[in-house]
């Protein structure tokens, strides 16, 4: 894997382990929300004890992901996308959005008895 693209990988996973760490509690709320329903929305539940091991996994990959979009310019070789400014900046507001994510994955479980 090239250089430039680790930090990218990373933040990647870091988003998928996050929304599969959701899925066993946000999914149904979100989706009986959006008018979706059905009797397999329950199934979403299996998901639950790999909760956990999914939040490890987000948590893990965005601290990957933080070390290689929040270093210094200078580390970075001219010719490498992180020394492009219009990059870093759509990395940092992608990490953001993810570690939103992370941050609603672990919370979401301590809220949710207020939604139902």
């Amino acid at each position: 894997m090239a250089e430039s693209d680790k930090g990218r990988g990373a933040l990647a996973m870091g988003g998928v382990a996050a929304i599969l760490a959701s899925t066993c509690c946000l999914g149904p709320l979100v989706l009986v929300t959006l008018g979706i329903s059905g009797a397999w929305i329950a199934n979403l539940r299996v998901l639950e004890p790999y909760r956990s091991l999914f939040i490890a996994v987000a948590l893990v990959a965005m601290f990957l992901a933080w070390r290689r979009i929040f270093r210094p310019v200078a580390v970075c070789k001219p010719d490498d996308l992180c020394a492009v400014p219009q990059v870093r900046r759509s990395y940092k507001i992608i990490f953001w959005g993810v570690a939103g994510l992370v941050l609603m994955a672990i919370g979401f479980p301590y809220l949710l008895p207020l939604f139902y």
